[in-house]
């Protein structure tokens, strides 16, 4: 269980490849990655968004497949080629008046360590790198692209009485 009190969050970022997809990915005759994703993930994000709590995506891939997935799932705020986070992340707070104790965010490596420093509730998936881990509240059982999106937007969901609580949660 996430130790943190959930009850507060407003917005979920979540970083893409290590975390919403697999560590290990294909990629095509032009080099491009083939990203995998995880039907249980994409349920719990678009049901999230329906239940008015903020997802975003805040990635340095740089594929318009991202876009085009998560925005599909209702997610307003997808920011690809970040290379540098922090300064995506100040701007994602400001426009939408949020504070850094609203904010979880799940990432899996140094590109993600400073925001995880900054966020309320940092978190990781279980194969995240250790320095990762070290600052992370809370460590999921699932690995990167097996799981994590849902196992966490669930407890935030389920803490704030929004999980299975209407009609939104039974259809896409």
């Amino acid at each position: 269980m996430i130790n943190y009190d959930l009850t507060k969050v407003k917005a979920i970022i979540f970083d893409v490849d290590g975390v919403l997809s697999a560590e290990t990915i294909g990629m095509d005759d032009e080099g491009q990655p083939l990203r995998t994703v995880n039907i249980k993930d994409g349920y719990a994000i678009q049901l999230a968004c329906k239940m008015g709590l903020h997802i975003a995506i805040m990635t340095g891939g740089r594929s318009e497949a991202i876009v085009k997935r998560y925005t599909y799932l209702g997610v307003g705020d997808v920011y690809i080629n970040c290379s540098m986070k922090m300064e995506t992340y100040q701007d994602f707070k400001a426009k939408n008046n949020l504070d850094d104790s609203e904010v979880i965010y799940v990432g899996d490596d140094i590109p993600d360590y400073q925001v995880m420093r900054r966020c309320g509730c940092p978190c990781c998936p279980a194969d995240a790198c250790s320095d990762i881990q070290e600052i992370s509240t809370y460590v999921s059982r699932c690995k990167g692209g097996y799981g994590v999106g849902r196992d966490i937007i669930e407890q935030v969901l389920m803490a704030q009485g929004k999980w299975l609580s209407d009609s939104k949660a039974f259809g896409w």
